[in-house]
């Protein structure tokens, strides 16, 4: 009897493991709301979206994806990079306003460039920036867009300073937990440096006139505080503001986010 109860529990381990080990499902998630699902080719990668029916005002807010399951452990890169969770989809589904997600390359949809180099060292590298620019380019296309507010977690949030270094449509760029400068961060955190990626700081011209909020995590291990601080200095944005929440690295931003999203940057 013992060891059958032995063998329960060990299935039921099992069991537990195997379903927190599923991606994110993006088509449950959206089914019932303003956005569905839809994947955007660029020339060199498949990019998942959500997509709104309409976009009023010709303004769109895009939420752009973490890093996801880069890594399996410390030393084994995943063989899919697919996010088991995703505050930027939950947030987007939630924006009263109406807005986009965009899941980074490699993420719920495979192409036939992705390798692993483009969610470890060159998750921040110029083909994946191209990427989701090309993605903006469709969406510009598609609703008519003047202008883009990006909002980046985590990994994202460098896409999207980024793309706000690169192109003259971002009218501004709010990051949550946000790796914004992953020069600082391997060197924080002791890690290899991310050789094949661009980093935020290299672009300081242009971002110091980007209006911008970070909001950072107070118990946040993973990008810690010192990481915006070192960003700060070296860019000097004109327009900026941080936001210190109770947070760690995946959960507690939901009530600052909903409270603070849609304030003015105050430039």
């Amino acid at each position: 009897m013992k060891a059958l109860r032995h063998a329960a529990v060990l299935a039921l381990v099992s069991i537990t493991a195997g379903c927190a080990m599923k991606p994110y499902d993006l088509q449950s998630a959206s089914e019932g709301s303003a956005l569905k699902p839809a994947v955007i080719q660029t020339a060199q990668f498949n990019i998942q979206t959500l997509q709104p029916e309409k976009v009023e005002g010709g303004f769109l807010r895009v939420y752009i994806e973490g890093d996801g399951r880069a890594w399996i452990s410390s030393r084994t890169p995943s063989d899919d990079p697919t996010p088991m969770k995703s505050m930027m989809a939950e947030f987007a589904l939630k924006d009263e306003a109406g807005a986009a997600y965009m899941a980074r390359p490699c993420q719920f949809t495979p192409s036939a460039s992705c390798s692993e180099t483009y969610w470890t060292d060159g998750r921040f590298s110029p083909e994946i920036v191209k990427a989701h620019s090309e993605a903006l380019d469709a969406l510009k296309a598609k609703y008519g867009i003047r202008g883009f507010e990006l909002v980046g977690y985590s990994g994202g949030a460098a896409v999207a300073l980024l793309l706000a270094a690169q192109r003259t449509d971002v009218v501004g760029v709010q990051t949550i937990a946000g790796n914004v400068d992953h020069t600082a961060w391997t060197a924080v955190k002791g890690i290899a440096p991310l050789e094949k990626s661009l980093n935020p700081s290299s672009f300081a011209k242009q971002l110091a006139i980007v209006p911008q909020r970070h909001f950072i995590g107070s118990d946040d291990k993973v990008v810690p505080g010192e990481v915006l601080y070192r960003y700060t200095l070296m860019v000097q944005p004109a327009c900026s503001e941080t936001v210190e929440v109770k947070a760690d690295h995946y959960a507690g931003f939901e009530q600052s986010w909903k409270r603070q999203k849609d304030r003015d940057y105050g430039c």
